[in-house]
């Protein structure tokens, strides 16, 4: 049965172009992102040692962070507002342009920090508007009876860009950081012809909102979001969970110094994150959890903690790519319940305002994340780093079970039938 869904939400062209053009985008996304790290670190190393290097990185993921922080109510109001698939078109346009600056700054002999983190500000600007009508275009492609499976095989997507992405970036930066970025150019060239391609599709109109200021908008997004505890328990578990747990940041450290396996190395590091978050979702995709799902969240953020600490404590190769696998498929349990929450439970006149808090929570989790990270292997250095976010994470899904105990007791997804 699961398979006879799977295939029926492929039969809708308008999401299956839609996917397309997301995997192409986050291959290049994060293939870009490992190749950047990687040169920021490098650079950074010919005149700092191992813990300011690491900071400089954090600084990165802040950079990124900081346009979304600032854009992201607008963003959702935009995506309530507008027509979300001009929206993509527009921020993949942006997300273009950036890589065409990241292939020319990673040609120069000493590669430019400075105008690396400008392109990075701008790059998070387009993450702003994007995520948002993204999450938000979601339910317009598919019937709201096979929406689970839609958002399982959109969150597989990005576990594709995660395990191909950074693997690419390794071995490609390893022969030369601008045939990686050139590389990413090319796939932001064809999701850009995905997104054209989609325009041509006839949808589900969104609804119209004609002159309601903005700033009405965003409160009434707001006061949705604060009254809905079950999504603003999802949403905010996963950020401060990720936001303390996360190791993205310190995989250069780990890839140069501690396992010392060069940026091929890193590469491989990056992509077993993916594997296990591509590996989950596939089977969330085929066998969606149908019962006791809140249970299932705050288990997942548990388990996430724990395969941290266990990443904090490995000294050899295969070990961490063990407990990295472990990290992105107890990661993805979290994500999936938490977008199916978002989806379901959020009216479709404000679901973009409502995604783009959640798109900024994830970001915070994320980019933000890098910044915490830095910043903590500056004090702790990097493994200490590691073994404070796993414990962080495990302190986070207990406070969360007791705060929101609505969300503990979520139990279907969708009415059952």
């Amino acid at each position: 049965m699961t398979g006879k869904v799977s295939s029926a939400l492929f039969a809708h062209a308008a999401f299956r172009i839609f996917w397309y053009g997301r995997i192409l985008g986050n291959v290049a996304t994060f293939m870009q992102g490992v190749t950047i790290a990687w040169l920021v670190y490098a650079s950074a190393r010919r005149t700092l040692d191992e813990a300011e290097s690491m900071y400089l990185v954090g600084l990165l993921g802040l950079a990124q962070f900081l346009p979304m922080f600032l854009l992201a109510l607008v963003a959702g109001a935009v995506a309530d507002r507008h027509e979300r698939r001009r929206i993509l078109m527009g921020c993949t346009l942006a997300q273009l342009a950036c890589a065409v600056g990241f292939t020319l700054v990673s040609a120069q002999a000493e590669p430019s920090i400075p105008v690396i983190f400008l392109l990075a500000v701008l790059f998070g600007a387009a993450r702003a508007f994007e995520m948002p009508a993204r999450m938000a275009l979601t339910p317009a492609l598919v019937p709201r009876e096979i929406l689970p499976t839609a958002i399982a095989w959109n969150t597989f997507g990005v576990q594709g860009g995660i395990i191909l992405g950074p693997w690419l970036g390794g071995v490609l930066c390893a022969i030369s950081p601008t045939l990686a970025c050139s590389t990413a150019l090319g796939l932001y060239l064809l999701s850009l012809a995905a997104m054209v391609r989609l325009l041509t599709l006839a949808i589900d109109a969104q609804p119209v909102h004609g002159d309601v200021p903005r700033l009405v908008m965003i409160r009434e997004g707001l006061v949705h979001l604060w009254g809905s505890r079950v999504v603003l328990g999802a949403i905010s578990l996963d950020l401060f969970a990720v936001l303390l747990g996360g190791v993205t940041a310190l995989l250069p450290a780990y890839a140069r110094d501690i396992l010392e396996i060069g940026p091929e190395g890193l590469g491989l590091l990056r992509t077993m994150v993916g594997v296990g978050g591509g590996g989950m979702t596939l089977w969330l995709a085929w066998h969606p959890i149908r019962r006791h799902v809140g249970f299932w969240m705050l288990g997942g953020v548990a388990a996430y903690g724990l395969a941290t600490l266990w990443f904090a404590c490995s000294r050899e190769m295969w070990v961490s790519m063990a407990a990295l696998i472990c990290i992105g498929a107890t990661d993805s349990v979290s994500v999936y319940v938490r977008q199916n929450l978002v989806q379901i439970l959020t009216p479709d006149p404000m679901r973009g305002r409502v995604s783009a808090v959640s798109g900024l929570f994830i970001s915070a989790s994320n980019e933000l994340g890098e910044f915490e990270s830095g910043m903590a292997a500056r004090y702790l250095g990097v493994v200490g780093s590691a073994l404070f976010g796993g414990v962080g994470a495990l302190v986070v899904t207990g406070l969360w079970a007791r705060l929101f105990p609505e969300l503990r007791k979520v139990d279907r997804l969708l009415p059952a039938a």
